[in-house]
This record gives structure tokens, C-alpha cells and sequence, in this order.
């Protein structure tokens, strides 16, 4: 169920921060501060994304210090993507410089990149398993179509058919474990943490 329920919302988060991005450039280029287009977001971002930021919102004002709040932004939002867009931030506020929203709207276009393909990658990573599941299932099913006809139920009936099916059984949990292991999607990486 936890699992279930952190790639879910990996999935949501991952079509949430273009959006994100996007209404961050919107409010720079109408002239915002960054660090009050930041906090902007508390109210504009995308709902599964305003708690942090209202955290953020919150400490800005109260200290007004943009660096120290990026960071503790950072580890609220523990997220790859998040890392990626904070350095972002970072780096174009120490360059100092005009470009900041077209390299946002340039990483906005990327991350959407980056969900089309993981989205397609794990529609086919369903497949595998699939077939795996199909892989493990189709011998016993023939093993319990045999198992109908008595002769081929006494044979499987003796010491050495135990020991058989029992063989076969760890066969097949070993087979399938690797197989959904070998096709496992890596979970991105924090670079930046």
C-alpha cells in the first residue's frame, strides 16, 4: 500500500512541476521578485505542491533572506525535480542575469519531456510484468490440468515428485523475482541534496 501510494503521487508530482515552473515564469516576467513569485505559488501553484510553499511564503516574510529559505524548501520537498528547479533558481540569482525565464520555460519544456517518456517506460515495464506473471502462472496451470488425470497425480504422488514440484516452485519464485527486479524502473536520484 506505501508503495502503491508513494509512486502515485511520484506520478502526480511529475506532472505537477511544469505546471509549477510555468506559473513561476508567468509571475516573473509580470515582475515579481523572485522570492515573491516563489511564495506566490502558495496560492497559484499546483495544489499538491502549495503546502511547502506556503511553508515557504512564510519564512520569506518573516526573514525576507531568499538562499537559507531555498534550502529549507529543498528538503521540504525532497524531490529530484524540486532539486533541479531550486539550483536552477540559485544559479541564475548568483549569475545575476535576464535569461532566468527562458531557461525556466527551457527545463518547464524538459520535465514534461522527462514525464512522456517515463509514463511510456512504465506502461512498458507493465508489460514485462505481465508476462512475467503469465511466465510463472502458465506451469502450474498446465501442472494442475496434469494433476486431473490420476496417473500423472500418482506420479507427482511420490518422493521424488514432491521434491520435484518443490524444485520447481523455488524455480519459479527465483525466476520471477529477477524478472520483475531486471525490469524495475530506477527511481530518479537527488542530485543536489
Amino acid at each position: 500500500v506505501v508503495v502503491s501510494r508513494t509512486r502515485r503521487r511520484a506520478r502526480l508530482l511529475r506532472g505537477a512541476w511544469p505546471d509549477l515552473v510555468d506559473h513561476l515564469v508567468a509571475s516573473i516576467r509580470a515582475g515579481q521578485s523572485l522570492g515573491d513569485a516563489l511564495a506566490g505559488l502558495a496560492a497559484v501553484g499546483p495544489p499538491e505542491l502549495r503546502a511547502p510553499f506556503r511553508d515557504f511564503a512564510r519564512e520569506f516574510a518573516a526573514r525576507g533572506a531568499l538562499v537559507p529559505e531555498l534550502d529549507a524548501l529543498k528538503e521540504r520537498l525532497a524531490d529530484p525535480v524540486a532539486d533541479r528547479i531550486i539550483e536552477t533558481i540559485r544559479m541564475a540569482r548568483e549569475v545575476g542575469g535576464t535569461e532566468l525565464p527562458a531557461v525556466l520555460r527551457a527545463l518547464a519544456a524538459g520535465l514534461r519531456q522527462d514525464a512522456a517518456v517515463r509514463s511510456e517506460v512504465e506502461a512498458r515495464q507493465t508489460w514485462v510484468a505481465n508476462a512475467a506473471r503469465l511466465g510463472v502462472a502458465a506451469p502450474w496451470i498446465v501442472l494442475a490440468l496434469l494433476a486431473s488425470r490420476p496417473e500423472a497425480a500418482a506420479a507427482y504422488n511420490t518422493a521424488e515428485g514432491t521434491t520435484l514440484l518443490a524444485a520447481g516452485f523455488a524455480v519459479t519464485v527465483v525466476a520471477y523475482r529477477l524478472m520483475l527486479a531486471l525490469g524495475r524502473i530506477p527511481a530518479e536520484r537527488r542530485w543536489f541534496a
